[in-house]
């Protein structure tokens, strides 16, 4: 099965020589845990995911969604590699200072290649070869070795030595005072405050530019960021920039799948060529007629002559086709093949709140990885330079992940949001929560040098987003699916008021029902209320409802894990911008809730 599949990880190999497997991982993790770029422990060594350019794909397991490759200005995406000797992804060990760990007392600190000039692991022969804890990364994200070297020297009027380093952990506290670091030359100290950012300013330590994923990659000379030192197993040291999209009619139809991969050599042909080919390749059969498939083929040269989507807005043109898609049921077609798409409306829509109600029984999500970040997460007002390269040079593809899935879609009704968000005491609350949100894009962009953009938080972005979060919570009790296996799609701009709920997994189990089913009216009012009366009390209230501030920067109100968080895997915004306030009410203001 795709889900299950394991993606051998190489090393490099003698000339000729087929590439050695010396790890493996799932496919869906090499977009989500373990892209380019980040850092993976195998048995006792250290490595980091190489660049594209070191991957082997198997082009023949392509994955289609055109509307994303426009977005993105790639013609192909490829799944990730799966188990085999002929398909790899690269690997380059990092970091590449090792210590000697074991019953003696050795402790030599050193790059690893040093090690290996010894003809062995080490020349006491006893210690085991342990790579370093600690890395330092810049918001740029560039990766370098820890500058042990420099740190041990501090101080030092001669300034660093050439002498043999060692580490030395004595066990006596949990703390990094713990670690001491020893020269030959007699100059020592423990790695203590060495996560401060001060520290590694005082010291004149810049960021040295590494990208030791990328094959012959220079440096970066000049990188005015101030490096952060970090873990080398911190959720800080990666953050994957991994775009999403669902495919929709008319790109999703069946004949548009029956087509898609004979696409670019019919391109441009003329009727009779795509006849012969069409029947010689058998697809001529059934309902599909060679007609048919003509048509198709017209229909896709026609759009795909369209305007490409803009950049700066990518998710949002890409959400909004989505969101019109879904205020629509599909139309059957004239063929066997299945549509990778296909929604119909409920019999009826259970809460006057709700304008409508789809049953999305069929649906197709590609995520495809586009770049990461290090240190911060990425961010509207970010850089073009945070967005680190996944190759040393273009290329014409990226990998991607194809999942299938079920969902429920609700559409609020405009009428009364608009009403409640004119409502003073609602601004007031949300404006809490955009004011954070502004100051973190402030300071984001002053970092960066550039303009920040008007935060696009909004009341009614909040309390959708903090509604798609109670009802997957209770859905995840009611449906059979754990809230792991959810996720939210929300659609929350000035004309769009929508949330899809769905399970979106590698292989049929993401179709089973049992989300589709929430969306039937009686059990929609009976779980809605459900949650709703759930969240008016949260075991750690007082507190939690009344706190000022909450989460990460400061960016939620009344929300915590034990009432509205997610896991990370479900939630579109690292289970931030959530107010259970503003869906239910406040002490204050305990009527002004939308849904009070």
């Amino acid at each position: 099965m795709p889900g299950r599949s394991r993606t051998p990880r190489t090393g490099r190999s003698a000339a000729g020589a087929a590439p050695k497997p010396i790890g493996s991982a799932r496919r869906a993790q090499m977009i989500t845990t373990y892209g380019v770029g980040s850092m993976i422990a195998i048995e006792d060594a250290s490595w980091i995911v190489a660049g594209l350019e070191d991957w082997r794909p198997n082009t023949e397991q392509q994955v289609y969604e055109p509307r994303l490759q426009r977005a993105l200005g790639v013609d192909y995406l490829y799944l990730p590699p799966a188990e085999s000797a002929h398909f790899t992804a690269g690997l380059r060990r990092f970091p590449e200072f090792y210590s000697c760990q074991g019953s003696g007392n050795c402790n030599l600190l050193q790059p690893y290649w040093k090690f290996r000039a010894t003809g062995s692991d080490c020349p006491c022969g006893e210690g085991t070869l342990i790579p370093s804890r600690f890395v330092v990364a810049c918001d740029d994200g560039h990766l370098n070795d820890f500058p042990y070297r420099a740190w041990i020297h501090r101080g030092a009027k001669s300034g660093p030595c050439d002498g043999d380093m060692r580490m030395i952990t004595t066990g006596r506290t949990a703390s990094l005072r713990s670690i001491q670091l020893v020269c030959g030359c007699g100059a020592k100290g423990s790695m203590e405050g060495a996560f401060r950012r001060s520290e590694l300013r005082q010291l004149g330590i810049r960021c040295y530019g590494g990208r030791p994923w990328l094959r012959g990659a220079p440096k970066i000379t000049g990188c005015e960021r101030l490096p952060r030192t970090l873990q080398r197993g911190s959720s800080a040291a990666w953050f994957g920039i991994v775009r999403s999209s669902l495919a929709i009619p008319p790109w999703s139809t069946g004949l548009q799948r029956i087509i898609e991969s004979r696409f670019e050599m019919w391109r441009g042909e003329d009727d009779a060529t795509i006849e012969r080919q069409a029947e010689k390749a058998k697809l001529v059969k059934g309902s599909v007629t060679a007609q048919h498939i003509i048509d198709a083929v017209r229909r896709r040269e026609a759009l795909e002559k369209g305007n490409p989507l803009p950049d700066q807005d990518l998710d949002l043109s890409l959400k909004r086709e989505e969101y019109e898609q879904l205020c629509s049921p599909t139309v059957e077609e004239e063929t066997d093949e299945k549509p990778d798409f296909e929604c119909r409306p409920a019999d009826a829509v259970p809460v006057p709140q709700l304008d409508q109600v789809m049953l999305v029984t069929r649906l197709r999500e590609v995520r495809v990885l586009q770049s990461f970040t290090r240190v911060e997460p990425p961010g509207p007002a970010d850089s073009e330079s945070r967005r680190a390269a996944l190759s040393a040079e273009e290329t014409d593809w990226l990998p991607a992940m194809e999942v299938v899935g079920e969902g429920v879609f609700l559409r609020l009704s405009e009428s009364r949001l608009a009403e409640w968000e004119a409502r003073p005491e609602v601004q007031k609350r949300a404006n809490g929560i955009i004011g954070n949100h502004q100051r973190l894009l402030d300071r984001r962009a002053e970092a960066a040098g550039k303009t920040a953009p008007v935060s696009s938080v909004t009341a009614r972005s909040i309390m959708i987003h903090t509604l798609a979060h109670l009802l997957v919570n209770e859905w995840s009790l009611d449906s059979g699916y754990p809230a792991s296996a959810m996720r939210e799609r929300l659609y929350t701009s000035p004309d769009m008021a929508g949330i899809l709920i769905y399970t979106a997994t590698s292989d049929s189990a993401g179709s089973l029902g049992g989300i589709v089913r929430q969306g039937e009216p009686q059990r929609l009012e009976r779980t809605l209320a459900a949650a709703l009366q759930r969240a008016e009390w949260c075991s750690t209230d007082p507190l939690c409802m009344e706190a000022d501030a909450a989460g990460a920067d400061s960016l939620n109100l009344a929300a915590c894990h034990a009432c509205s968080l997610l896991p990370e895997t479900s939630c579109e915004h690292n289970n931030t911008l959530l107010d259970r306030g503003l869906v239910l009410g406040w002490p204050a203001e305990p009527d002004s809730g939308f849904f009070s």
